[in-house]
């Protein structure tokens, strides 16, 4: 019995000593999702009065770890909204003039004057969402983003 129970033990173990003794977890490595295998930059999304937000429509996938900047020109006070899109990722964190920001949940971001801000986060939950210009109806003033 104390044969069979030690064997179970063992067979159990096995893989999670594995793991605790440095093997690779998986595709990614140590880091997981957030490891630079994993990692994809996206276009800048440019807020500047009559131009258009992004150059193409965003395809993402779910798991994958994202990084992209918001670049302000400081020509009109804009925002963007989009809460979600923003429900439907996890961020890891919102950076402006080198100071990081790890924020629980984002409903929208606002730009008074020119500066850059990079948002980094993983795509969670597949759907069609967006990012606009509050108030807009343009097309240009908007940015369809689907999570796959």
């Amino acid at each position: 019995m104390k044969k069979l129970v030690t064997a179970l033990g063992l067979a159990i173990l096995t893989p999670a000593l594995a793991f605790a003794d440095g093997a690779p977890r998986d595709q990614w490595g140590r880091a997981g999702i957030l490891s630079s295998a994993n990692k994809a930059d996206l276009p800048p999304i440019t807020l500047s009065s009559g131009m258009p937000l992004a150059e193409a429509p965003w395809v993402l996938s779910s798991g994958t770890y994202y990084e992209f900047e918001i670049e302000g020109d400081g020509s009109a006070e804009l925002a963007l909204e989009g809460s979600e899109f923003f429900r439907a990722i996890w961020i890891d964190e919102i950076v402006v003039n080198d100071l990081e920001i790890r924020p629980i949940g984002v409903n929208s971001i606002e730009f008074d004057d020119a500066g850059t801000m990079e948002i980094g986060f993983v795509a969670i939950k597949p759907g069609t969402y967006f990012l606009r210009i509050p108030g807009s109806t343009g097309e240009t003033q908007r940015l369809d983003i689907t999570i796959e």
